[in-house]
Parts: C-alpha cells; structure tokens; sequence
C-alpha cells in the first residue's frame, strides 16, 4: 500500500491499494478517497448536506410523534422540542472549526433533553462531536469532556427516575466510550500514515543527497585522474618542445630526439586517457581500491616516468628502500600520481637548472615517498593555472587516512619538498 496523491483534512494520505487486494476492498476503499476528495474541495457543501440530514430526521421524528413512544414525559412544550432539536444538530457546520465550543452548546441541549425527559434522538448527534474530539483536541481534553457526558443521564434519572440509574447511565456512557475508542483508533491510523508519508519524503531527499554527493566525488575523481594526467605529460611535452625549438638550429639531433619524445609521451598520455574512459564505463566503485582499476600506473612505472622527466630535460636522482610487500593497487596509484604530480610542478615552476631526488621507502609503519627539488621557481604548485596539483595530493592521501606535507625548503639551500606517507593496510 503506498501513498497515492492528496491527503486528508487530518494529514493522512489517500491510499492506493495493491494489485493483490480484493475487488471489493479496492472500490471500498475508491469510494472513500472520492467521498474525502469531495469533502476537501467543498467542505461547506459537506457539512450542510450532513446537517440537512439530521435537522430533516430529527424533524420527522418530532412531526411523527414517534419521540413520544420513548420519552419520559410527552407533555413538553413544542417551543422547547424545536429549541432542543435546532441546539442538537445545526452546530455540527462548526465541528471542525471549533469542537469543543460546539460540543458545550450540545451537551446543553442534551440536558435539556434529559432534564425535561422528551429523550429526542437528536441527541445522540452529540457522538459525532464525541468522534471530532478524539481526532483533533489533545486527549486531556477528551477525557473531560467524557466525564461531563454522565451529566444529561444522571440528571434525567434524577427528575424522572423510571427502572434502575444503570439502565439510564451505563448503555450512554458505553455508546461513547465505543465512538471515542474508534476516534483514537483514526487518529492513531492517521498520524502512523502521515509519518510513513513524512519518512518516505525524508528517505527521497536523503537519496537525492547521496546521489549528488556521489555525483561530485565522482567528478571530483575525474577531474583529479585528467589533472594528473594530462597536466604531466603537456608539462613534459610542453618542456620538450622548448628544448627541441632551441636546439633546433645548434644541434638537429637533439631537436630529433626531442620530438621522438614528445611522440612517446604523446602516445603514452593517449594510453592513460583511454584506460581512464574505460574505466569510467565501468559500473561506478564502491571503494578506494576499487577506484584504481587495472590497468592504472603503479610503483613498478616509476622508472618509466622518471625516465620521461628526465628526458624533458629534468635531472632526476631516485632511490627505492625495502620491498613493497604486495601493497594495494589504490596505494600504488596514490604514490606514483603524487611523485608524477611532484615532479610536474618542478619542470613547471623550478626553472632551467632544477633537480630533483625521489625516495620511496617501505617499512612496518607504511610506505613513504619524497620528492625534493631544487628548483627557485616562484611560486608553490597549488596556485598553478588550476590550483589543482597539492589539492588533488591532498585528496588520493586523505583516502587511506595518510599524511602529505608540502612546502619550500629553508634558505640557503632553496627548493620545494612533498612528502607523503600512506599508514600499513588495516588487518582489521
């Protein structure tokens, strides 16, 4: 059963019934989604068609002298019979409105009913304020006004005490006592589907949310894996084709060479773009490892890409301590992106007579990478043309709890340092 659209006067929703219910339960339950749908659009037309009802029964039942056949004394005045029926039925137009104020003026009449013992049935219209009482006021005001209902018996034994007080006292107070019970019981069904409505919108938004969160990491992954990407490999080229331009005209082998490697690098950044469209057709990850779906760069392609700065015209020194001991393939693509990051920002920023040292070492506590240049380019690498390089390092390290620490090197000695460190693998 779901919600369907609308909800009634008291918040509640319509229902839409499954296909599995019976026929007679579905055009019940049509014909009271009309009957609420009618009543929300015309109240008004509602409640004097129901007034009518009532004012035009409890009128024959006076023409008729059929009052008579139960009442207590049959020589009341007919003033006080019309006075006692208008008082016991037209106030219902207010029920909704104002309940409580329209159950006082009928509990009035009702007294008056029982005090001059004419015992109309236009009395009994007092169980449908009984009913709006339970489904609206506080439940406080419910049980004193139920106290108050064993007023018009008492006082109607008391002035013509015929048969027993529980003959007169008990059948009322059960009538509404029952009609109160199934009061609550609306209301209670009432407010369990007005809260099944309200979590099923909190439940939509917080999907919306989710989706849109794992809509901007997802962008944010991308754009971190083009940035790394492309921006290394036209820094490479980009230092290349400078190189080979000067070269050219002193020494066209070196121009040659130069353009042999701006096509290996070329090639090689097609290479990655394509395994990285690849993977983005993939069904989205569900973790940081599998983020870095095979075939991703890993460790044992460091010496590739500091053979290929090294060819773009950057002296690199490099260094590996201890084994990597099967570290995870998200771990492997975590510190080659922050080395091949680091030595981008050197050939972007450290100038013509930078160098570069890369350590990578494997111990019980993790793996650690640094990169050091000495470099005197003017600026730190987050505030290149995009402001991406030390966010996205920022962004790979934060994805295995690690730490990245990043700066100029004190004077004399000049230069930048990153440094990565990514804790051991939990066992846990």
């Amino acid at each position: 059963m779901t919600p369907a659209h609308g909800t009634s006067d008291h918040g509640a929703p319509d229902q839409d019934w499954s296909e599995g219910a019976q026929p007679l339960t579905r055009y019940v339950e049509r014909g009271v989604q009309w009957m609420r749908a009618f009543d929300r659009r015309l109240p008004l037309v509602w409640d004097l068609h129901l007034v009518g009802f009532f004012v035009f029964a409890a009128f024959i039942d006076l023409v008729g002298d059929g009052w008579r056949n139960i009442a207590q004394n049959t020589d009341v005045p007919a003033w006080a019979l019309y006075a006692i029926t208008l008082a016991a039925t037209v106030p219902l137009l207010w029920r909704r409105t104002h309940p409580l104020a329209v159950y006082i003026v009928m509990l009035l009449a009702s007294l008056a009913n029982n005090w001059t013992g004419a015992v109309l049935q236009a009395s009994l219209t007092l169980l449908i304020v009984v009913f709006n009482i339970a489904i609206r006021l506080p439940l406080r005001t419910l049980a004193w006004s139920y106290a108050l209902l064993v007023l018009p018996p008492v006082v109607g034994h008391l002035r013509h005490p015929q048969g027993s007080w529980d003959q007169q006292v008990v059948p009322t107070m059960m009538s509404f006592a029952i009609v109160a019970l199934m009061g609550i019981a609306f209301r209670t069904r009432q407010e369990y589907m007005a809260s099944l409505v309200q979590r099923a919108k909190q439940l939509e938004v917080e999907r919306d949310q989710q989706a849109q969160l794992a809509t901007n990491a997802e962008r944010t992954r991308i754009a971190r894996e083009m940035h790394d990407i492309i921006g290394h490999n036209l820094s490479v080229i980009t230092t290349l084709a400078d190189g080979g331009s000067y070269a050219a005209a002193k020494s066209p082998e070196r121009a040659a060479q130069a353009l042999t490697a701006i096509g290996t690098t070329s090639r090689q950044a097609l290479t990655e773009l394509r395994r990285l469209l690849d993977v983005l057709r993939e069904e989205a990850p569900q973790s940081p490892e599998a983020a870095a779906l095979a075939p991703q760069p890993a460790l044992t392609d460091l010496d590739q890409l500091i053979d290929g700065v090294r060819a773009a015209g950057l002296p690199v020194r490099s260094t590996v301590r201890g084994r990597p001991d099967s570290l995870p393939a998200g771990r492997q693509l975590t510190v080659y992106r922050v080395v091949q990051e680091a030595l981008t920002n050197t050939l972007k920023h450290g100038g013509p007579y930078a160098t570069a040292y890369v350590e990578v070492a494997y111990g019980d506590d993790g793996v650690r990478a640094t990169v050091t240049d000495t470099g005197a380019g003017g600026g730190p690498p987050a505030v290149d043309s995009g402001g991406r390089g030390l966010t996205g390092m920022r962004e790979r390290t934060a994805l295995y709890d690690g730490t990245l620490e990043a700066g100029p090197l004190p004077h004399p000695q000049g230069g930048w340092h990153v440094e990565l460190h990514l804790p051991k693998e939990s066992t846990q």
